[in-house]
């Protein structure tokens, strides 16, 4: 029984146990209210309505099961693995720490995979009957202890009951507390992430192996992989080529295919355009990376060869390779206009029609309306659009992996195949990594510095957006 309960879906149990105890806990805080005696004769000391005190016995019954349950999670599995390698044979034990994870590791998939296989290895199949037990013992107790301190907390909050008693107030104040939490994660995984970019950037530059802080930010020759060298310029280089591609085709279509939304295209067309415009956010990057690799790279690479082919024009002026950083750059910037264009629209619209109003009564035309009137008012909204659309664009990943090809240069040909700081990060953490080497632990300080770049364009682009909202509010 231990060992199928230690199959189960964990997730399942808990939503149940969760599930079934709050209907439980509402119903019964509704009813405890209704069966309160009425003191005085006057239902209008009645302070909340039912639900708010079926709300709050919810709160007292699921809060404390669901922080056991967040107990199992921290410290369980770990719990687990150090109570079943206390029981493995010495020769496990003793091949070192990395062998011994690795053993439980398989133990552990193993034993949530299977049913009734047997491997063959006696010992291997005690060891995952042994987990599943394990593992099965600890879910049990686990919810046993959810279901004692959930009772514990409804029986509190259903004595709490009574007409009197301000359920209203002590669940807004949890639903706040719940906004706070979320808010705080958010900005704690923020922090988290910075933290773990700098004490591994840290490390890089102090391993042996690794380079100094100048070659990694001003070399030009890149070749992590044999762990050669590591500067970093081609692949910023390769980087912002193509975002600035991309931003070529995104920011006049998107921007003009705002303007004409907002400004020129009857509620019909803009009802039917705009949703339409829209879909390509929701296209996977991956098909995005397909059709550039499949279609425009190759038509990228005719036109270069077309182009060389001119009389007047130098032998090999152009690379022409099979993957290059325009055809990635355009697609890319396809990818993008639904940033631009969606939230252009949206700032256009938010610019008093009173201005609108007064330049056409000042006799301005539609367009000297907008050109002079509509678009410095909403500049900082448009600034901060293309803002998102470079993010945007500077972390994309598929779409180079697939269609920019994977060489580190520094040239101004845009038909040559270049690579990117992303692609380079996916390419140092895939495969059979060692996080020991100077080769790995480059990745993360491609990444710290990436985000540095970013954080410094969202604060120019900050500043410019305050000026010029002083300046038209």
């Amino acid at each position: 029984m231990l060992q199928a309960f230690g199959h189960l879906p964990f997730e399942w149990i808990l939503f149940a146990v969760l599930a079934v105890a709050g209907f439980i806990a509402f119903y019964a805080g509704r009813m405890a209210l209704a069966a309160a005696p009425v003191t005085g004769g006057e239902m209008g000391r009645l302070h909340s309505q039912p639900n708010y005190h079926g709300f709050f016995v919810v709160m007292c019954t699921i809060i404390p099961a669901a922080l056991v349950f967040l107990g199992y999670w921290l410290i369980g599995d770990n719990f687990v693995r150090d109570q079943l390698a206390g029981e493995l044979p010495a020769r496990i034990v003793e091949g070192g720490q990395l062998q011994l994870s690795q053993y439980i590791d398989r133990l552990s998939d193993y034993a949530t995979r299977r049913e009734t296989i047997l491997t063959g290895d006696a010992l291997f199949d005690a060891a995952s009957n042994r987990f599943a037990q394990l593992t099965g013992q600890v879910r049990l107790m686990t919810v046993f202890l959810a279901l004692v301190v959930a009772g514990g907390g409804f029986h509190f909050g259903r004595r709490r009951i009574n007409r009197e008693f301000r359920a209203r107030t002590f669940v807004e104040r949890g639903i706040n507390f719940l906004l706070f939490l979320c808010a705080a994660i958010a900005i704690f995984t923020t922090i988290g992430v910075v933290l773990s970019l700098v004490f591994e950037t840290i490390r890089f530059f102090t391993i042996e192996g690794g380079p100094t802080v100048t070659g990694f930010l001003f070399g030009t020759d890149w070749n992590a992989q044999t762990g050669a060298n590591f500067g970093m310029l081609p692949l910023f280089f390769g980087t912002l080529m193509i975002a600035m591609l991309a931003m070529c085709v995104a920011a006049p279509i998107g921007l003009f295919s705002a303007i004409y939304l907002s400004e020129y295209a009857s509620p019909r067309v803009r009802t039917w355009v705009k949703p339409l415009l829209e879909l390509l956010a929701g296209i996977p990057t991956v098909v995005y990376g397909f059709f550039a690799a499949t279609i425009i790279a190759p038509l990228v690479r005719s036109g270069a060869q077309w182009v060389n082919a001119l009389p007047l024009v130098p032998d090999n002026f152009l690379a022409a390779q099979p993957t290059s950083a325009l055809a990635a750059g355009l697609v890319m910037g396809v990818m993008i206009v639904p940033f631009v264009s969606s939230l252009s629209d949206d700032v256009i619209n938010a610019v008093p029609q009173t201005l609108r109003d007064g330049a056409l009564a000042m006799g301005a035309t539609k367009s000297e309306t907008i050109k002079q009137i509509v678009m410095p008012a909403a500049l900082p909204g448009v600034i901060a659009a293309l803002l998102l659309a470079v993010s945007r664009a500077i972390g994309e990943t598929m779409i180079v992996v697939m269609a920019a090809g994977g060489r580190a240069l520094i040239t101004p040909d845009p038909t040559s195949d270049l690579t990117t700081v992303t692609y380079q990060i996916v390419a140092l953490l895939t495969g059979d990594t060692e996080f020991d080497s100077a080769k790995t632990i480059s990745a993360f300080a491609l990444g710290f510095v990436l985000f540095g770049v970013t954080l410094v364009f969202n604060l120019i682009a900050l500043r410019v957006v305050q000026k010029y909202r002083e300046k038209y509010d």
